[in-house]
């Protein structure tokens, strides 16, 4: 069997887990469930380039969906987004596994896509954290020679489904390729690989790392509520017995209905222990064996801070705002995954060498039989529905008024459950839905405990909105034009003189006469606009080089052949 074929195998198993996980979420319409939030008919606005002052985690990530929307439907490309998710995370895993064998490869791509912080973070609806997690096994692969020829245009495109992903994925992939560069190459050479490392992970950081340095001054940031978002145990060996297991996310709602249970849990310690046993003994790969393993346990120990040494990591912050990537820590834990994957895929190689196909028949299906909830959507949490018609009607009367004016949703709340979403709990979209500058209430509140709201405009109206019925003339004077409510008995309204222009079973829209212009952009628009360039630079000059054969991982490593010279004849 050639590597192309193995390769195409691995693609289609990849596939196979997608269409399994997704299941009713492959329907026509969307997937809405916590961060996930797409919207039919995207815009390119202020917010989808972090210029209205909110901390930007969705840059550039609502960018590239957008881009994409404009010529695939919206619901097909959040489909496509998740499927390459799948299909990229086993087919990159599988490339790692250094065995000519077709098995072991699929025991790396199985485990590597189907385990327990996929489903965490997928239930979460963090697709864009799961876009890097995806091409990490590349990006180890990529980092191990990047103090080759052409190693720093190989780094930045392995770190592109991690660039859009934005800020967590390109921390988490970062660090893992920091790691890898600074062990791997021989000692005079490990400084200039950690520094193109740097350099790449830097400039692919620009489009939301510019706009985030430039929020307007005095503004709350997110380095508060360490403990809300601290690692937590969902299986009875505790929170870092939970983080071994590849699980441990801070929201116990994302736990997979049935994981934790102690005979499965037990089982899949064994799996796991087998597996690091495997990669530390027979893993011979001299590239990025080492390099792996020290992102692994880097990554185990960032993933570990919040719960066990919390003042640490809130002093950590306070030194720099940007470190609060780090409070969510369980996301750390990718690089241990790529270590896991490897691991099994290695031991079944060992099981294949010693004649027991059996063993590695059972290395590739062990992650789906102790993780059956993931399948059908997560067990039927994750399935597409459709915005209610109302949604329709509000955007058509909205976004089709000249006046200028921003428009604020009510209830004060940052995440909805909506009936027609089926109660889940998701981040309202109406500030994505919409063409205007929408003002909600952005502070996060877990457990009886609120983190500060970050958008300035929401800080400035909070006040107001928070009582549920904001004056009419206050908002006016803050640029407010049009009010969004739920059509709930005895929901919230401006009180005084607004306007009733839409009154539907999901929606009742008001309208303020006379509002002011309606908010500027908070960040300069300049800066963002150097950063979005420099950038574009940066990816073209790694996939147009022209000395450097091109390589694209999905398709197999496949690389344009060059021209023979052809014979002079005498």
């Amino acid at each position: 069997m050639t590597d192309r074929t193995r390769h195409l195998v691995a693609v289609l198993t990849g596939l196979g887990l997608g269409l399994a996980a997704l299941g009713p979420g492959l329907a026509p319409g969307f997937v809405l469930s916590y961060d996930m939030v797409f919207v039919p008919d995207p815009a390119f606005t202020r917010l989808t380039f972090g210029l209205t002052g909110v901390v930007p985690r969705h840059v550039p990530s609502d960018a590239f969906v957008t881009a994409l929307a404009a010529v695939v439907p919206a619901d097909a490309v959040q489909k496509l987004v998740l499927l390459a998710v799948f299909v990229m995370a086993c087919t990159s895993a599988a490339s790692l596994v250094p065995s000519p064998r077709l098995l072991p490869r699929l025991a790396a791509g199985v485990c590597y896509a189907w385990n327990p912080f996929v489903a965490e973070r997928l239930l979460l609806g963090q697709w864009a954290l799961l876009l890097g997690y995806a091409a990490l096994p590349w990006v180890v692969a990529s980092a191990a020679r990047t103090d080759g020829p052409g190693g720093g245009r190989r780094l930045v495109r392995a770190l592109l489904p991690a660039a859009i992903g934005g800020f967590a994925a390109l921390a988490v992939s970062a660090m893992t390729a920091l790691a890898v560069a600074l062990v791997t190459p021989p000692g005079a050479e490990r400084l200039r690989a950690g520094l193109r490392v740097v350099a790449a992970a830097g400039v692919l950081s620009l489009p939301w790392l510019i706009p985030g340095a430039l929020r307007p001054a005095g503004l709350p940031g997110d380095g508060t509520a360490v403990d809300l978002f601290a690692a937590r145990a969902d299986t009875p060996f505790g929170t870092l017995g939970s983080l071994l297991l590849l699980g441990g996310a801070w929201n116990g709602e994302t736990v997979p209905r049935g994981y934790g249970a102690p005979v499965i849990a037990t089982i899949w310690l064994v799996v796991v222990v087998v597996a690091l046993a495997a990669y530390w003994g027979w893993c011979r790969e001299p590239g990025w064996r080492r390099g792996a393993a020290v992102a692994a346990a880097a990554g185990f120990v960032v993933a570990a801070l919040g719960a066990v040494a919390a003042p640490v990591l809130e002093g950590v912050i306070d030194l720099w705002p940007g470190f609060a990537v780090l409070r969510d820590g369980q996301q750390f834990a990718a690089p241990l995954s790529v270590v896991v994957a490897v691991g099994l895929g290695v031991a079944a190689d060992r099981a294949a060498q010693a004649r027991w196909p059996g063993v590695a028949v059972a290395a590739v299906a062990v992650p789906v039989l102790l993780l059956p909830t993931l399948a059908w959507g997560a067990a039927g949490d994750l399935r597409s529905v459709r915005y209610p018609d109302d949604w329709a009607r509000a955007r058509r009367i909205i976004d089709g008024d000249p006046a200028p004016g921003d428009v604020l949703v009510l209830p004060w709340a940052s995440y909805r459950s909506f009936p027609w979403n089926h109660g889940r709990r998701v981040l309202d979209p109406m500030p994505r839905y919409l063409h205007r500058r929408v003002i909600v209430d952005d502070a996060v509140t877990v457990g009886g405990t609120t983190v500060a709201p970050e958008d300035p405009r929401a800080v400035a109206l909070a006040p107001s909105a928070r009582t549920g019925t904001p004056p009419a003339a206050t908002l006016r004077d803050e640029g407010v034009r049009y009010v969004v409510v739920d059509a709930e008995p005895g929901a919230n309204r401006p009180s005084g003189a607004a306007m009733e222009v839409l009154r539907g079973p999901d929606l009742v829209v008001y309208r303020i006469e006379g509002a002011a212009g309606g908010a500027r952009d908070a960040v300069p628009v300049a800066p963002v606009v150097a950063a979005w360039v420099l950038t574009s630079l940066a990816v073209f000059w790694s996939i147009t080089a022209s000395r450097t054969t091109l390589s694209f991982p999905l398709l197999g490593g496949i690389t344009p052949r060059r021209p023979r010279p052809r014979r002079r004849t005498p």
